[in-house]
């Protein structure tokens, strides 16, 4: 049975897109099997408006289009053909003879399914009619907002997490289904205590080596991994274990292969005429032309259809600062160099998520100081929920980079982020962008031998755990993947045979556990009440000490991290409040691979003035480590209550 689709094209429809405003276009654009007057056969239909013909070819016309023109409708830039008894699974592409006068062979823009790379042709697919079992995590997610909850994102490419066959830079390897994964990373996920996993871009794309950051298909899920079906098994299993999911998704430029979207009907369609703006150098792709109120159509609803189709929780837009600002140095109708359709654009589509999702997850890459990213667009914002914070990230492994009895002199780009840390709403991320192109992996970046370059990675990442903001690692960064990240093999799980990788494990694992227990370090994540400096200025020993709250006044956590090469037996801090202190953290573990400087017993408060606190707490502190605090009785200070009555 046939189930009931749009098989026909309404002038509303057409207005609306042409006018920017049609937020669901995938529900007319692309290829359908339909029940068309009686007849079974498939509906394509496609936004070409300056060629001067379009035809369907495939394998049932021998890619021949004489005999499957398409009609140009209302007299519009859409064309539309009905071809009886052609059936899902039949390959097809446009034939578009464009506005130029040459004849291109286009992969449908809208199609939701393609065939593997290298081949490029487009698969005739209705929207799977599959049947959810998620239906508590979308009814809990519709009256949840994510700002005072956990978020703790495991980052991952799909191919490389976990290969079947490793490939070579020329040659692939072979890839496991959606389903396969869905099973092995919901297992380790759930193991490792992590709340959501993000994936490189999924768009179909060609070329393994753009890891899907150079998209041809907006609608269509790669094949690599297997159909739609498959990937809605995984976002499904992924929500039944409590797993949110979050896509890269890719609106600032797109590939310039033949059938793709560049010169599409002959002309720069989906692009800026405009080389200087079209053009981009760097990746050698081109820029969507944001300008256009159909390429708006076209991008939002692109957006829509993953959260509509495939129930996913977010998405990370990619490069936003190659949207908010014109290519190569270009200057604006006023002499800036802010893009100022781009940013109208970015603020509609969030405008629209928002209105139909509003607690799903629309986080921006964008590494500039640009405003109020993380503001919503009645107060004049861009209007994300969420931003990466790249200026903490690019500080904090500056500093760590720095040999331990160098980092006093560096000690402002440890402490400089809380300046701004509050401005936006921030995640902190170490994300696959800085394990290649000869950065290094986050262990291999570590200086000292062999054992300091675990300390040192503990210590980072305690420090970014307990760092206002919330959290984001890119796969084989937990267990300490040695070298940089390869796309086209497996992680090197084998490292995990070695003690120390191990027990790296086994840290990260335990951290993301405390993180998700103590509310101190996330319920107050984008507000100053829940961070406050105890000493920000020890640079002499490269040591800092702050406290987290959560909303609860008396729930806090002490934190103190040593960037230093000397171990203290007898380290002093201040504290806000007289009572009983126990170590709830501590990176030197043994198990974790330190050499196990511990405070087993509890810390009651000293009556002396440190740190501008009329008490503090005195402790054994090691070398390259991170110590976190909480007070398990807190005393009522008597002198204070009778001086205040």
């Amino acid at each position: 049975m046939i189930k009931k689709v749009k098989s026909t094209i309404y002038l509303s429809d057409i207005k609306r897109f042409e006018a920017g405003e049609h937020f669901e276009s995938y529900k007319f654009l692309g290829s359908r099997v339909v029940n068309y007057r009686g007849k079974v056969g498939t509906v394509f239909c496609v936004w070409a408006p300056n060629a001067k013909s379009v035809s369907v070819v495939g394998d049932f016309n021998n890619w021949c289009g004489k005999n499957h023109k398409m009609m140009r409708v209302h007299g519009s830039g859409f064309w539309w053909l009905f071809v009886e008894g052609l059936l899902e699974g039949e390959l097809y592409k446009y034939e578009i003879i464009g506005a130029d006068g040459k004849r291109v062979l286009k992969a449908d823009p809208y199609a939701i399914y393609s065939e593997v790379r290298p081949n490029t042709a487009s698969i005739v697919k209705n929207i799977p009619d599959y049947e959810w079992h998620d239906h508590e995590w979308m009814e809990k997610r519709k009256v949840t907002p994510p700002y005072d909850k956990p978020i703790n994102i495991y980052e991952v490419h799909l191919a490389s997490w976990k290969m079947k066959k490793d490939g070579t830079v020329e040659k692939a390897g072979e890839f496991y289904n959606y389903r396969e994964l869905a099973h092995m990373l919901v297992d380790y996920l759930k193991v490792m205590n992590y709340t959501h996993i993000e994936l490189l871009p999924v768009l179909e794309h060609p070329l393994d080596m753009s890891w899907g950051y150079q998209p041809t298909g907006y609608f269509s899920v790669t094949s690599r991994y297997g159909c739609p079906e498959d990937f809605m098994y995984f976002v499904d299993i992924m929500h039944q274990n409590g797993i949110g999911v979050i896509v890269d998704w890719v609106p600032a430029h797109f590939c310039k292969d033949e059938h793709g979207l560049y010169r599409f009907d002959g002309t720069f369609l989906y692009e800026y005429e405009d080389e200087l703006l079209r053009e981009n150098y760097t990746w050698g792709t081109a820029t969507f032309d944001f300008s256009k109120p159909q390429v708006q159509s076209f991008l939002i609803s692109s957006a829509m259809f993953w959260f509509d189709i495939y129930h996913i929780d977010g998405i990370r837009v990619d490069a936003v600062s190659h949207i908010i600002y014109m290519n190569n140095n270009q200057k604006n109708r006023y002499g800036g160099h802010e893009n100022i359709e781009g940013i109208e654009f970015i603020k509609k589509l969030n405008k629209a998520i928002f209105s139909k999702y509003p607690n799903i997850l629309m986080i921006a890459e964008e590494s500039t100081a640009f405003p109020l990213v993380t503001y919503p667009t009645y107060d004049g914002g861009l209007g994300f929920n969420y931003k990466w914070n790249m200026g903490w990230m690019n500080d904090t492994l500056k500093y760590m980079q720095f040999y331990p009895d160098e980092r006093k002199y560096h000690h402002n780009l440890l402490t400089f982020s809380i300046m701004y840390a509050f401005s936006e709403n921030f995640i902190l991320p170490f994300s696959h962008d800085e394990v290649v192109h000869g950065k290094k992996s986050l262990l291999d970046k570590m200086p000292g031998e062999y054992n300091q370059k675990f300390a040192n990675l503990r210590l980072l990442y305690g420090y970014m755990y307990t760092h206002p903001g919330k959290k984001l690692l890119f796969m084989g960064s937990e267990f300490g993947q040695f070298i940089e990240w390869r796309f086209y093999a497996s992680l090197d799980w084998l490292l995990l045979d070695y003690p120390m990788h191990r027990m790296l494990q086994h840290y990260v694992k335990s951290l993301n556990r405390f993180y998700l227990e103590n509310k101190a370090l996330w319920e107050l994540d984008h507000k100053m009440d829940g961070f406050r400096w105890i000493d920000v200025h020890n640079w002499e020993q490269s040591v800092i000490s702050y406290l987290r709250f959560s909303k609860d006044p008396d729930d806090f956590l002490v934190v103190i991290c040593n960037f230093g090469l000397a171990s203290y037996e007898n380290y002093k801090i201040g504290v806000p409040r007289k009572g009983i202190y126990m170590e709830v953290f501590n990176s030197d573990k043994a198990e974790f691979g330190g050499n196990n400087i511990v405070n087993t017993e509890k810390l009651k408060t000293i009556d002396e003035v440190w740190h501008g606190y009329p008490q503090c707490i005195e402790f054994r502190l090691p070398s390259l480590s991170c110590l976190i605090f909480k007070p398990v009785e807190l005393f009522e200070d008597t002198k204070e209550k009778a001086t205040d009555e």
